[in-house]
């Protein structure tokens, strides 16, 4: 675990750090090692005043598929993540609650892959092209300090690929699984110098294919995915990095069950999604340019940019006769977007009356142009294939957002963190779809918030730190949320509101031996939730529920025992309620929000020798999860066991990694996740019985 950032301003440089790292000063008592054991510097994660998890890559590659992010975030406090066993639909992922409604991708999430958002500018997120094989390292951020991310800011996950070194690398991996799944990769990495001269270079390329029949009838996926990082040092001051990025995913969409036809055969799906042959393809690429530069010894500047384009056709299974009312988009949506971002950055370390002060001020400009276009999903009595259209939009959407962050150490015990964003998201569609049956649909929003947040932190002695922060943001509804209105009526969904919460966060760390003991509770008030109000057959709509709170508790443990066993664990708590009714004539005021477990608990302990044998188990729990505004739909609570061992050789400059797992040890049979307030009453996606995979990894360094 490990997080790099400037010792005078711990807090103020994470939302500076994450999509941007800061180029540190070459004084090394100047920055910080973040990790949950103690770093060379004597410092570590306890010294950031936030919840902070950071996940290596090595651990989530040691003994694991390598597919999901859902293998190894289990483990961060406050994030449900869940396997939806749907590629088409991409994981179910929140974080304290924000983005629990989602029904496809990730939102109320900021997401970063080496600085490019992987979160478009109206908060629409997808982890797709996140390449654990060459993770360096994720960091995971709640909050307050999230906020400072500008929209959709619940909380942050940056990925950062590894850096190449010397000695060069070449690595080869593969894994295979139940229900046909399998993936293989490789991965080459180097560099010409230690990164530290001019005209030093540094080199990280992967590729990889995942393909897998899957667990659930009409449940098929394949992936392709490629990545490469290239560094130059351009002189002792600058640097520059060139950033690649491609994937291509099909798969098929199994959609959800109800309560009786889950318990009846959990594999299968409805008729008319094989009827209507229901499956999603992707295809992304995108590169980016970072440039960091140290302009003295007390100033530095940092400068981002980024550009590429998605391309999504999804095929539902939305009957022919649902089709045939006048402004019904179709059953086919076909998507292209082009997408592209700069954030430039000055910071300035100075003092002010004695007080050491840094000083960080910046730009960040994200726009994104979509062509929607929605076609029916049949010809006559041919399913399944593109027919007529019926949807043509061409919207734009864009976000300015300058922010002022500054950090003030009061002495060796005292530090207070505080920032301020001022965040605008523009929205607009022309419609080119236009009929007498079928009017102009045209519209366009925009929303402003400041988004302040602010930190102190208190050391108790040099293990033992106690902060309090608080923190705004503000989420705008997304363009599918935007697309599509409730009760069957045509146009835009405009009178949607932007969400605006307010979090008070307490939190202590301590280190205890070689490991880090965290706790944090929080509250958050929610005005204008954005809420699903209806799904079916795969389309959602969405509403603003009035006003919610959010109560928590999150506990984690980080511990290495001796050389060899390490000890992971955590657990959350979190009481997520509505204080306003939003289901209409049914009161919702004080009913769960759905799709929000109350309980979560995580517990992995490992044996892992430098070579040799190593073994290793893990339990999570989890709690019942409503599946409705009412509460009278819920996903039992379940607890599953996985279980894992290998060997590693290591011979020379050869190493040899071969291992195999078993996942839900006991065969529960339990419900992955939820399809919030599916209106055919097809909540559940059930996730798989008892299963097995085996893997291996070969690797040779160039010496």
């Amino acid at each position: 675990m490990k997080i790099t950032f400037l010792r005078q301003a711990p807090l103020l440089l994470l939302p500076a750090l994450f999509p941007l790292p800061l180029l540190a000063a070459d004084n090394a008592s100047q920055t910080m090692v973040v990790s949950a054991a103690p770093a060379a510097s004597g410092l570590s994660e306890l010294d950031t005043p936030a919840a902070v998890s950071v996940v290596s890559g090595d651990e989530m590659r040691h003994a694991a598929p390598r597919v999901n992010l859902s293998e190894s975030l289990i483990s961060v406090p406050g994030l449900q993540i869940q396997n939806r066993q749907n590629y088409a639909q991409d994981l179910q992922l929140s974080m304290r609650g924000f983005g629990s409604r989602s029904t496809f991708g990730v939102r109320g999430i900021r997401l970063y892959v080496d600085g490019i958002p992987a979160t478009m500018p109206d908060g629409q997120g997808q982890t797709s092209n996140i390449d654990i094989g060459s993770i360096d390292h994720i960091d995971v951020l709640r909050g307050p300090f999230s906020a400072l991310y500008g929209n959709a800011s619940g909380g942050v996950i940056n990925v950062e690929t590894e850096t190449g070194q010397q000695p060069a690398m070449l690595e080869a991996s593969s894994w295979y699984g139940s229900y046909g799944s399998w993936r293989n990769s490789v991965k080459a990495s180097g560099a010409t110098g230690d990164g530290s001269h001019a005209g030093d270079v540094s080199y990280t390329v992967s590729a990889s294919r995942f393909t897998t029949h899957g667990y659930r009838d009409h449940s098929a996926a394949q992936k392709n995915l490629g990545n490469a990082r290239l560094g130059v040092r351009i002189d002792e001051a600058s640097t520059l990095t060139l950033l690649f990025n491609s994937v291509h995913a099909e798969a098929q969409d199994p959609g959800g069950l109800t309560a009786a036809q889950w318990r009846d055969n959990p594999r299968q799906v409805v008729s008319n999604v094989t009827q209507y042959n229901a499956r999603k393809t992707v295809d992304q690429t995108q590169g980016g340019l970072r440039y960091q530069r140290q302009m003295g010894e007390d100033d530095d500047l940092s400068v981002m940019m980024y550009a590429g384009e998605r391309q999504t056709t999804q095929y539902q299974s939305i009957p022919v006769v649902a089709q045939q009312r006048p402004g019904q988009p179709g059953g086919v949506i076909d998507l292209a977007r082009h997408y592209q971002g700069i954030d430039t950055r000055w910071t300035h370390r100075d003092t002010l009356f004695s007080v050491p002060v840094t000083l960080t001020g910046g730009l960040d400009y994200e726009t994104m142009t979509e062509k929607r276009k929605g076609y029916q999903n049949f010809i006559g009595n041919d399913f399944g294939v593109q027919g007529d259209l019926r949807r043509n939009e061409r919207n734009r959407m864009w976000n300015l957002d300058p922010y002022l962050q500054t950090a003030w150490q009061f002495g060796d015990r005292w530090s207070l963190d505080a920032g301020v964003r001022f965040s605008t998201v523009s929205f607009t569609s022309r419609d080119d779809y236009i009929t007498a049956r079928d009017p102009d649909d045209s519209g366009s929003r925009r929303y402003h918030r400041w988004l302040p947040a602010a930190s102190l932190k208190y050391a108790i002695d040099d293990g033992w730190n106690a902060y309090v922060s608080a923190g705004r943001g503000f989420e705008t509804p997304t363009l599918n949320e935007l697309s599509y209105r409730s009760d069957n009526q045509n146009g835009l969904n405009l009178g949607l509101q932007p969400a605006t919460s307010d979090t008070v966060e307490l939190g202590s760390k301590k280190r205890i031996g070689n490991g880090l003991l965290s706790a944090a509770v929080f509250q958050t008030d929610t005005q204008n939730e954005i809420v699903t109000d209806g799904t079916v057959n795969g389309r959602s709509t969405y509403k603003n529920a009035g006003e919610t709170r959010r109560r928590g508790l999150e506990l984690g443990l980080d511990q290495q025992f001796g050389y060899d066993w390490h000890l992971k664990a955590a657990w959350t708590l979190l009481d997520a309620r509505y204080r306003s009714n939003a289901c209409g004539s049914d009161s919702c005021d004080g009913k769960r929000i759905p799709g929000i477990a109350r309980n979560m608990a995580y517990a992995g302990l490992s044996w892992a020798p430098e070579q040799g044998w190593y073994a290793g188990t893990d339990v999570r729990y989890l709690s019942d999860i409503a599946a409705n505004d009412q509460n009278t739909v819920r996903a039992p609570a379940y607890t599953v066991v996985g279980v894992n061992s290998g060997y590693k050789w290591l011979v020379r400059d050869w190493s040899l990694d071969l291992f195999g797992r078993v996942d839900n040890l006991f065969d529960r049979n339990y419900i992955g996740s939820v399809i919030v307030n599916e209106s055919n009453g097809r909540y559940y996606e059930p996730a798989p019985g008892r299963n097995y995979s085996v893997g291996l990894t070969l690797s040779y360094a160039f010496r």
